[in-house]
């Protein structure tokens, strides 16, 4: 080996770095990816999830039904022949109605994740760097809006306007964004005290370019975990929402009006109308904690293997 050879030996892989660095990043997303990818729960709510976007996605177009016109002439048939999972009292045929549901089901989910996770990063990141009296105030604020019930105040404006799937997505992003910005807070208040926090100070690192260059991505393994569990979260308020009857309008649906309505005819022996909806609505919701545990469980250094 030359000399050359033997002080880059010596240097480390050509990824390695500080803390902060982009080789650093780099080489822990790697070891925060692989164990991620060995947690067994994490491989399962990955399958579930990828099952039930396929079903919701690609199954309309391999499994075609009229979720618009009303056929009383065939309301409430039971699961068989060309109904699988039989029809409700509309005549919507049941399976077609679970793809079309869990769409508006998923839509909102993961549009309220990425609202909440952008909201609320860039607010918990702004505190938790600027410390002091501008932390401490913005702190406040999100201690006020937490006092305020999030469930009754969204009853509330869902009643005074008409529901509609991105109106819902906009109030659940106004009332959920609120955790992830203290998860974050939280997080970067740790990190700026790093090394590599001062070194890109001294640097003549702007404000804006520590935040968004370094203290966020070292971050990201809070912020994926909180924007997971809220896909989750989003999903479930929809559903109660929906069963409250303050959900989509028709001819739209979700699972949880689907359950509502189901819900009516239950005693009458219409199974069908309940179990399918509520089935795949905790299938999911459990699809996507599963996931969020196996990346809290990734970022413990206590759990990951040598």
């Amino acid at each position: 080996m030359t000399t050359h050879d033997t002080g880059r030996a010596a240097a480390g892989p050509p990824h390695a770095g500080t803390p902060g660095t982009p080789g650093a990043r780099w080489g822990s997303g790697r070891l925060l990816a692989a164990a991620f990818l060995r947690n067994r729960r994490a491989l399962v709510g990955i399958g579930m999830v990828a099952v039930i976007a396929a079903f919701c996605f690609l199954g309309p177009l391999l499994y075609r039904t009229d979720q618009v016109t009303v056929r009383l002439d065939i309301e409430e048939l039971p699961p068989g022949g060309a109904h699988p999972l039989g029809t409700d009292a509309s005549g919507y045929d049941v399976l077609g109605r679970l793809m079309t549901g869990g769409q508006s089901s998923l839509e909102l989910g993961f549009a309220v994740a990425v609202a909440t996770t952008v909201i609320g990063t860039l607010y918990g990141a702004v505190a938790g760097y600027a410390g002091g009296i501008v932390d401490a105030v913005m702190m406040r604020v999100i201690d006020t809006l937490i006092a305020i019930p999030g469930l009754v105040l969204l009853l509330i404006m869902v009643t005074m306007f008409t529901p509609s799937l991105w109106m819902i997505v906009l109030l659940l992003s106004l009332l959920s964004w609120l955790a992830a910005a203290r998860l974050v807070r939280g997080e970067v208040l740790t990190l700026r005290t790093r090394e590599f926090v001062q070194a890109a100070r001294m640097m003549g690192g702007t404000g804006r370019r520590v935040v968004l260059r370094h203290l966020v991505p070292n971050a990201a393994g809070v912020i994926i975990v909180s924007a997971t569990f809220t896909v989750a979260d989003s999903i479930l308020t929809l559903s109660t929402l929906s069963f409250l009857g303050l959900g989509l309008p028709p001819p739209h649906a979700d699972w949880g009006t689907m359950l509502s309505n189901g819900l009516n005819y239950l005693y009458d022996g219409y199974w069908w109308l309940v179990y399918p909806p509520a089935a795949i609505l905790v299938v999911t919701v459990v699809a996507f904690n599963l996931i969020g545990d196996a990346v809290h469980d990734a970022l413990d250094v206590r759990l990951r293997r040598p």
